[in-house]
């Protein structure tokens, strides 16, 4: 059997819990390495001091926004190629890759020349201080000017994992993550080069991330040929790749968003309230992208069983996904909340007003967090399955229509308390909004189920 019959077999036949390990682990290890190097970077960097601690607390919205630039089109291609894979489309899918990936560059680089050409203004709104700003100037200058190829790396990394490809992704994201916890030392401590250190061993991870996709194209491993002859603009490709792409780039926009009003308001307490908002958000993000990583593996084989109609399969991973990354949330929020002052006193020298503030937030965090499975499986299953508008409802909840309320009059209210306690609270709405939409499209997912036995018979 050649590789492309194998993930369609993993994508369409194979039992549910050896499928999702086999796409869902590697590319769940990837991304836990990759949060993991973006927490050492954060480590190393809180070695030397609360200002540049700030600096790359304040840069790291901007990071979420390239992030969401990649998953426009890796994203919105991504659900879409899993539909066709099941369809057994593979010249429309041709297509669809090729314009996501030439389309996702371009557009990048039109976004980073913006954000350089007024990144003071915007640093400055995203909460940097004075005594943060020459850092943060420093290190997001370099971080975005060679995000281009993170934007590059984030959409083939959808688009391969479309396609059953997780070991592929895997690698490259572990050897970029492993080559920057190796660099980061070196170029801050070594060669003395401070936060512009942190951001060039960054920038050489992601290049060569980079190379590893670049040799997957050119060895013709992929189910998808990407030539740039092949890109279609056309209404039916692009309105199937945006319907998807523009929820999550709102999602990854709203994240930004969030993560910049609680900066914001926590300035106002000081530079060691900023600053602990840094390791909070990183710590809080290796949850996550574990999450995002373990249900990579969950959105192809969920798109291909719905696109080919398969709904007890269906069904049967969308309830052995639940059950895995919910029981997951539980254990790594229980960790982040128990230990939640030991975990802050890693990333300072002995600011005991950071730890403080810190072991607040992290313990509140990790407590909500238990709810964050079930909440992303249905963000994901609303988007693979093409329902944009609920998907990007969905999506918008968790860091948007709840958290926006919150942290406007939380603080007014609780005043620091207020801002870190925000996100937990809104993660306990989204989670309640989750339950009432999850029901209404198991109903649905239903009838569609019980249309189709009529047919057939």
């Amino acid at each position: 059997m050649n590789e492309q019959n194998k993930k369609m077999v993993l994508l369409g036949s194979a039992p549910i819990p050896k499928a999702l390990m086999a796409l869902g682990l590697p590319t769940m290890i990837g991304m836990l390495i990759n949060a993991l190097y973006n927490l050492v970077d954060t480590y190393f960097v809180g070695g030397l001091g609360t200002d540049q601690m700030g600096a790359i607390t304040v840069a790291f919205p901007l990071g979420q926004v390239v992030v969401g630039l990649g998953l426009l089109f890796g994203n919105g291609a991504a659900a879409y190629l899993s539909r066709l894979l099941g369809r057994k489309d593979i010249k429309t899918a041709n297509k669809v890759a090729s314009t996501a990936l030439y389309s996702s560059v371009l557009t990048g680089l039109i976004i980073i020349i913006c954000l350089l050409l007024f990144l003071r203004p915007i640093l400055k709104q995203l909460g940097a201080i004075e005594s943060v700003m020459p850092y943060a100037i420093t290190y997001t200058s370099i971080y975005i000017t060679f995000s281009i190829f993170n934007i590059f790396n984030v959409t083939m990394n959808n688009i391969v994992s479309s396609e059953g490809a997780a070991k592929t992704a895997m690698c490259a994201l572990m050897l970029g993550a492993i080559l920057n916890v190796i660099l980061d030392p070196i170029f801050i401590y070594v060669l003395n080069i401070g936060v512009a250190g942190a951001a060039i061993a960054t920038a050489i991870s992601q290049i060569v991330s980079t190379l590893i996709y670049f040799f997957y194209i050119i060895s013709k491993k992929s189910m998808f040929s990407f030539n740039i002859k092949k890109c279609s603009f056309s209404k039916e490709i692009m309105s199937e790749i945006l319907k998807i792409g523009i929820p999550t780039l709102i999602f990854q926009v709203l994240t930004s968003l969030s993560i910049a009003m609680i900066n914001s308001g926590a300035k106002e307490y000081g530079g060691s309230a900023l600053a602990a908002m840094g390791p909070v958000t990183k710590i809080m993000t290796v949850g996550t992208l574990i999450v995002f990583g373990f249900l990579k593996g969950f959105q192809p084989i969920a798109g291909f069983s719905y696109g080919a109609k398969k709904y007890d399969r269906l069904h049967e991973v969308i309830k052995i996904s639940i059950l895995w990354s919910t029981i997951f949330c539980i254990i790594f929020g229980l960790i982040a909340a128990i230990f939640s002052k030991g975990i802050m006193s890693l990333f300072t020298k002995g600011d005991m007003e950071m730890i403080h503030v810190g072991q607040i937030a992290l313990r509140a965090n990790g407590i909500s967090f238990m709810l964050f499975g079930l909440y992303t499986v249905y963000s994901f299953l609303f988007l693979v399955m093409g329902k944009a508008k609920e998907g990007c409802f969905l999506g918008a909840c968790r860091q948007g229509i709840c958290f926006v309320p919150v942290i406007f009059i939380l603080p007014r209210l609780f005043g620091l308390n207020g801002i870190l306690y925000a996100q937990p609270i809104a993660d306990v709405i989204s989670a309640l909004v989750t339950v009432f939409m999850a029901v209404h499209l198991h109903k649905e997912l239903v009838v569609a189920k019980s249309n189709r036995t009529i047919l057939s018979e």
